[in-house]
């Protein structure tokens, strides 16, 4: 089994930073790309961050600029360095993953981790 456990989230004041981690665990022959996700009560999921295995990254226009996503491969892990925190990105983010989980396969497979809250106040 896969599993994807977050950690960082927490309560910060408007312009503070927060770190978000995420580390893969489990038979894992391969990372296709790796993201981050928030979600707040009534609104879809909404796409925050993406790195793809070859480096390329891809932000949503509302973190531009202000969040950095990076990978750690040695660990299966993904960061999300949170800078100039505004109120409007508190939420619960979501770890996602893309993984290759047989030898030679070019299929991938979708995991998520639980969610961790972030908290940003005025």
């Amino acid at each position: 089994q896969v599993q994807l456990v977050e950690s960082g989230g927490g309560l910060v004041q408007a312009g503070g930073s927060l770190r978000l981690s995420c580390a893969a665990s489990g038979s894992i022959f391969g990372i296709n790309a790796m993201a981050w996700y928030r979600q707040t009560p009534g609104k879809q999921r909404e796409l925050v961050a993406t790195i793809t295995s070859g480096g390329s990254t891809n932000y949503a226009d509302s973190v531009k600029g202000r969040f950095t996503i990076s990978r750690d491969n040695a660990n299966n892990a993904v960061y999300l360095q949170m800078n100039s925190l505004k109120p409007e990105d508190t939420a619960v983010y979501y770890c996602n993953a893309r993984l290759f989980i047989r030898p030679g396969s070019v299929v991938d497979h979708v995991y998520w981790g639980q969610g961790t809250q972030v908290t940003v106040s005025s």
